[in-house]
C-alpha cells in the first residue's frame, strides 16, 4: 500500500545525511545507516546480495557500507579505510571522486542534467567526436548508453541490421552482460541457462582458439546457418583476466573478413587504458568496424546525458594527458612480477597469475581457497573480486591512478592472508 507521508519523511531524513559536509559520521548515525542499509537490501533490493557479498559475511556485526572515496581508497560509514583493488570491476579507471571529473559534473549539473531528446545537446556531439579520435580503425560514430550490457545489445542489433543475418558465435566463459540479448552470447550457464531460449542461435568456441572459430564458421556455412558476428572480449575479464595467444586476434580478424562476419570486441573492461594500451585490441593492431545509418535504431533515455558526457570528456582528458595506459602497463608488470613471486612462496594455493596491465587474475586451486583469500583480504581492508559463488579466479583491477606504495601494501596484506590460509589448511 502506498504511504506518501512515510516516503516524504524518509527521503527528507536521507537528504539531511547526504548533504552533511563532514567526512566522518557520528557513531549513532553510522550504526543506523548500516542497519537500515541491510534491512533495505534484504526487504526491498536483493536479499541474495547480503547473503553472498563479503560486505556482510566478513565485516562484523554492522556490515560494511561504502560511504565516500578518494583515489584508490574508499571509506565505510564508520570511517574505516579500504584499498579498492576491484575498481568497480574495471569501471573506475580514475578512482573515486577524481577532482577534475567531479568538477566537470558539478558545473554541468547546474546547467542541465537530462537532455530533452528533441534538440541537439552539445556534449553528446563533443564526446562522439572524441571517441572517433581515439578508437582504432575507421570508426567515426558512437552511441551512448548507461551500461556495458546496453552497449552489447546495441552491437548485436546493429550487426543483424548491417548483415541481414541473425546468428552469432561467442566464446566459452565469456561475460557480456545480463540483459536478454547479451545473455544470448554469454559463455557461462550460471547466468545464461535459466532464461533460454533466446532469439536466433549462438555457437560457442574456446577463447583463444582461432582454428576452432574458423572450423565453426565453416560448418555453419556448409549447413546454411548465416552468422552475423563473432563477439569476444579482447582479454576475458570475468573468466579471470585470460590473455589469448599472440596470433589469436590477427587470425580472428582475417577469418571474420574471409567469411563476411562482423568482429565485435567487447571492451567494457579492457577499454580506456586498463590493459596497458588505450583499447585491448591495440595489443594486436586489429580494427573492428561497422555502423548503421538509422539514427533511432538504438537509443536510451539517459545514455549520453550531459552530466555523463562531461564526466567522460574529463576522463578522456586525464587518461590521455597523464598517459595512464603506459602507467597501467608499468605498474601491471611490477604487480604481476611480485604476484608470481608470491605463488612460489605459497605452493599449493595458486594455479597461475594471468593478465595485462592492471587487469590481473589470480587463479587458485579451487573456489574454497579463492574465497578464503578474498575474504581474508577484505578483513584486512582490501577489496577484490570473488564471492561465495565465483572465487576460483579473483581479479585485481585497481584504478589506473593507484600508487606503487598502495600496490606494495596490498602485497603485504596478501602475504598475511596467505599465511592464515596455509595455517587453516
Amino acid at each position: 500500500m502506498s504511504n506518501f507521508q512515510n516516503a516524504l519523511e524518509y527521503s527528507a531524513k536521507w537528504l539531511e545525511i547526504i548533504k552533511q559536509d563532514t567526512a566522518t559520521l557520528d557513531d549513532t548515525t553510522a550504526k543506523w545507516i548500516s542497519e537500515e542499509t541491510k534491512n533495505n537490501f534484504v526487504n526491498h533490493f536483493n536479499a541474495g546480495w547480503v547473503e553472498y557479498r563479503k560486505s556482510m559475511t566478513e565485516a562484523g556485526d554492522y556490515g560494511a557500507v561504502e560511504w565516500r572515496g578518494e583515489g584508490a581508497k574508499f571509506y565505510d560509514n564508520f570511517g574505516n579505510e579500504y584499498l579498492d583493488f576491484l575498481g568497480g570491476y574495471g569501471a573506475l579507471d580514475l578512482g573515486w571522486s577524481h577532482p577534475e571529473v567531479v568538477e566537470a559534473v558539478r558545473v554541468q549539473a547546474g546547467k542541465s542534467g537530462i537532455p530533452s531528446q528533441e534538440l541537439m545537446d552539445p556534449l553528446r556531439g563533443v564526446l562522439a567526436k572524441l571517441i572517433a579520435e581515439i578508437t582504432p580503425g575507421n570508426i567515426d560514430h558512437a552511441f551512448f548508453v548507461a551500461s556495458g550490457t546496453e552497449a552489447v545489445e546495441g552491437a548485436l542489433k546493429i550487426a543483424r541490421l548491417h548483415t541481414g543475418k541473425h546468428n552469432f558465435i561467442s566464446t566459452v566463459k565469456a561475460f557480456h552482460g545480463k540483459t536478454s540479448g547479451s545473455l544470448s552470447v554469454m559463455g557461462k550457464k550460471d547466468f545464461r541457462a535459466p532464461l533460454q531460449p533466446y532469439g536466433g542461435q549462438t555457437f560457442y568456441v574456446p577463447f583463444g582458439d582461432a582454428d576452432a572459430l574458423e572450423k565453426q564458421l565453416g560448418i555453419c556455412d556448409i549447413v546454411g546457418i548465416e552468422i552475423a558476428g563473432f563477439i569476444a572480449e579482447p582479454i576475458q575479464g570475468e573468466a579471470g583476466a585470460i590473455v589469448p595467444p599472440a596470433d589469436y586476434w590477427p587470425k580472428v580478424r582475417e577469418i571474420c573478413t574471409k567469411y563476411g562476419v562482423l568482429m565485435i570486441c567487447d571492451e567494457v573492461q579492457t577499454g580506456l587504458g586498463r590493459t596497458g594500451v588505450l583499447w585491448g585490441v591495440d595489443h594486436w593492431n586489429v580494427e573492428p568496424s561497422f555502423e548503421e545509418p538509422n539514427p533511432f535504431i538504438h537509443t536510451t533515455t539517459t545514455g549520453g546525458n550531459p552530466m555523463s558526457c562531461a564526466a567522460a570528456i574529463a576522463t578522456i582528458q586525464v587518461i590521455l594527458r597523464d598517459n595512464l595506459p603506459q602507467r597501467a602497463a608499468e605498474l601491471g608488470d611490477y604487480f604481476m612480477g611480485e604476484l608470481n613471486k608470491i605463488t612460489e612462496e605459497f605452493p599449493g594455493i595458486y594455479e597461475k597469475i594471468t593478465g595485462k596491465g592492471l587487469l590481473i587474475g589470480q587463479h587458485f586451486i579451487n573456489s574454497d581457497v579463492g574465497y578464503k583469500v578474498a575474504a581474508g583480504l577484505f578483513r584486512r581492508k582490501v577489496l577484490v573480486a570473488g564471492t561465495l559463488i565465483n572465487a576460483k579466479a579473483i581479479r585485481f583491477e585497481p584504478p589506473l591512478i593507484v600508487a606503487k606504495k598502495e600496490i606494495d601494501e596490498v602485497l603485504n596484506r596478501l602475504r598475511d592472508t596467505l599465511k592464515d590460509v596455509n595455517a587453516s589448511a
